[in-house]
């Protein structure tokens, strides 16, 4: 896999939505002491590693917003999925340019 999906989203952009009230899916593929120290609110956590056997957790009809800490690892996420027939879409930068509030913990 190279990370070759067709969507990107801004973080601004998630953020803008998120405070519009819009309900997302958000999925954060960092692993757990990642997760720990900071993610988005309402987010979703599996890690990359186990995406292949957790997919199925997540609705391939609703649109995903898929996050890591820089975008390349969600990249990757996203490929693999999109390619089972989800709606995807990579947050560009991922949380290192995250400027929303912040969950803590687990």
């Amino acid at each position: 896999m190279a990370g070759i999906y067709s969507k990107d989203i801004l973080p601004h952009d998630v953020q803008k939505r998120l405070e519009r009230g819009e309900v997302l899916s958000l999925l954060d593929v960092r692993e757990q002491d990642e997760w720990e120290s900071g993610h988005i609110p309402g987010a979703r956590h599996i890690p990359l590693g186990a995406l292949g056997f957790r997919h199925k957790e997540l609705d391939p009809h609703k649109e995903t917003i898929v996050i890591c800490r820089s975008g390349n690892r969600s990249g990757l996420a996203c490929e693999f999925l999109e390619s089972m027939g989800y709606k995807v879409f990579n947050m560009q930068g991922g949380m290192s340019r995250w400027t929303g509030e912040i969950a803590y913990g687990k």
